[in-house]
């Protein structure tokens, strides 16, 4: 660590052995070459009658959170594999991430500050794959578990510690009702959770630290539902969206839900600590189809795909007012639908 002041006890720091005591006052301290912060090397001994509060969290916890994430879709004539980021905070195109595992559209996402899930997928058909990504590096998908079943364009969300995963086709429902998690910081397959208030695929979800919503689906359906996410149980009724849809994306700070799209450029949003019916907020540029959505504290971002053109657009709005999306930047891989989309900093992690 360096700083200036005296090596034998004038104005600088303690010397060792010596009783007496300095007051350090600077304004900013660095490593030895100057490049980064505060470097502590041994044991750290604090001799005051105040106390002392290091950074919570691990290291990458503490790091720069604040990244989308928008994986796969379907890219005509075929499905992708491809995964991009962004950093949400601060406008510009979309990079290159890495690959899923398998190329594949219509999957469900779920994250902890520092881990992504991507569950199912609806091409190829009805598969059961669950993959997952180091969120602050870089690199390809790898193998987390399986589903119950095989299943695309279901619900989900998640708090630090539990991914969920609601409704979608399966091979032997058009239209499932069941709920299903993981813990996402260990590999495995899902277990049970409980039951959707009835079954429908093409949902959107979003969560609080506590709380998991689920909106609109099909058949096409205004509902919206709600879980304890570490309660399992049965899904109860949260309100209604402001119009009937299906094919829509949520995001969520720990406040405030957003449902974007379902054939349409509407954005509605919620209270997710109370029950009631949406509201609108505004507008996207278009009118799109399985969108993608993902959020930090203050900013919800969308992929705004559009079937059946292929399209790249992202688009934005602060979470806590009201009005019509603007221009974000473009995806790396235009899609037509289909992305699964997550953050490491959304409403599920407080």
């Amino acid at each position: 660590m360096g700083y200036g002041g005296s090596s034998d006890g004038g104005s600088g720091y303690r010397r060792v052995g010596d009783d007496r005591t300095a007051n350090l006052k600077v304004d900013n301290i660095t490593n030895r070459d100057g490049s980064g912060g505060t470097e502590v090397d041994g044991i750290v001994k604090v001799n005051s009658t105040a106390h002392f509060i290091p950074p919570s969290g691990t290291t990458a916890e503490r790091g720069s959170r604040g990244r989308g994430i928008f994986g796969d879709g379907y890219a005509s004539p075929a499905v992708t594999n491809f995964i991009e980021y962004i950093t949400i905070a601060t406008l510009g195109n979309a990079s290159d991430f890495g690959d899923l595992s398998v190329a594949r559209d219509l999957l469900t996402p779920a994250a902890s500050s520092t881990r992504g899930i991507f569950a199912g997928s609806g091409n190829p058909t009805y598969s059961n794959i669950i993959d997952y990504i180091t969120i602050p590096s870089t690199g390809n998908s790898f193998d987390f578990g399986d589903l119950l079943e095989g299943i695309y364009s279901a619900g989900g969300c998640s708090d630090e510690t539990r991914g969920v995963f609601a409704g979608g086709r399966t091979p032997t429902k058009a239209a499932s009702d069941v709920i299903q998690y993981i813990t996402i910081s260990s590999l495995g397959n899902t277990s049970e959770f409980g039951s959707l208030t009835y079954g429908r695929r093409h949902v959107g979800g979003l969560s609080s630290p506590t709380r998991g919503v689920f909106g609109s689906g099909s058949p096409t359906s205004n509902s919206i539902d709600y879980i304890t996410i570490q309660t399992l149980g049965d899904a109860q009724d949260f309100g209604d969206l402001v119009t009937s849809k299906q094919d829509t994306a949520g995001c969520s700070n720990k406040i405030r839900g957003l449902f974007v799209g379902g054939n349409s450029n509407t954005i509605e949003y919620i209270t997710i600590s109370s029950l009631g019916d949406a509201i609108d907020f505004g507008d996207l540029s278009l009118n799109v189809d399985y969108a993608g959505a993902l959020a930090s504290s203050t900013r919800g971002v969308f992929h705004c795909s559009d079937a059946p053109a292929s399209n790249n657009v992202l688009e934005y709005v602060s979470i806590m007012s009201t009005g019509n999306a603007s221009d974000f930047g473009d995806l790396v891989n235009p899609r037509i639908y289909g992305g699964g989309s997550l953050s490491d900093s959304h409403g599920g992690l407080g």
